[in-house]
């Protein structure tokens, strides 16, 4: 397990950037890859897309998906044209693949779930609109895949912000923070992806 702060797999991010290095598409790709492999025949995907990278990894997940004739539904509470570039890029593919969206959940749980309403970077409670979804969602019980952290846990503290997802499985990129790497209940399996970046080419982005 790669071991790195919040503030550390930020530089890592800004200098894969700086290279020209596509992360989003190598994580939502890795994403639908790994949850391909788990997903009963003929069964639903539902993903959830939040309105930071976190989404947008959700979005290239959904594509993939969709590219091997699953049946995908999106979840995209907030407004596309407020997504941040690179995210606001990977609904645009969604579009253009044939995808469509809704803004609330679904009346009947599917077969699973890909949590990427948010990621590392949430630092503050919950607001009760996206706590609300958070409990329907784990009220489900369907099988859950978290990219990064399960939406509602602070990767920064591995504290609550309300209560979080209750994840089958996450899937961290890149590496692990600290608060997270002793394990919490809500992580079920704990998986990592490097995204292709060595451990060289890690300890020189951070180096530098």
């Amino acid at each position: 397990m790669a071991i790195y702060s919040v503030a550390q797999l930020r530089r890592i991010e800004r200098r894969a950037a700086q290279e020209g290095l596509d992360l989003m598409a190598r994580a939502g790709r890795a994403a639908a890859d790994f949850l391909a492999a788990r997903l009963p025949a003929g069964g639903n995907v539902l993903v959830l897309a939040g309105p930071g990278n976190n989404g947008g990894d959700a979005l290239v997940a959904a594509t993939w998906l969709q590219r091997q004739g699953r049946a995908v539904e999106v979840v995209l509470p907030g407004d596309p044209a407020r997504l941040p570039p690179d995210a606001r890029l990977a609904y645009a593919i969604w579009r253009e693949a044939g995808g469509r969206e809704r803004s609330d959940l679904p009346a009947a749980a599917p077969a699973m779930v890909v949590d990427g309403l948010f990621g590392i970077g949430l630092n503050r409670p919950l607001e009760s609109d996206w706590q609300a979804m958070i409990d329907t969602v784990n009220a489900w019980r369907a099988p859950v895949l978290a990219l990064d952290v399960p939406s509602g846990l602070s990767a920064a503290t591995g504290q609550p912000l309300g209560r979080a997802l209750q994840a089958r499985w996450t899937l961290s990129f890149i590496g692990t923070p600290p608060a997270l790497a002793a394990g919490q209940p809500c992580l079920g399996e704990h998986h990592e992806c490097d995204l292709g970046l060595s451990a060289r080419w890690r300890a020189q982005a951070l180096a530098d």
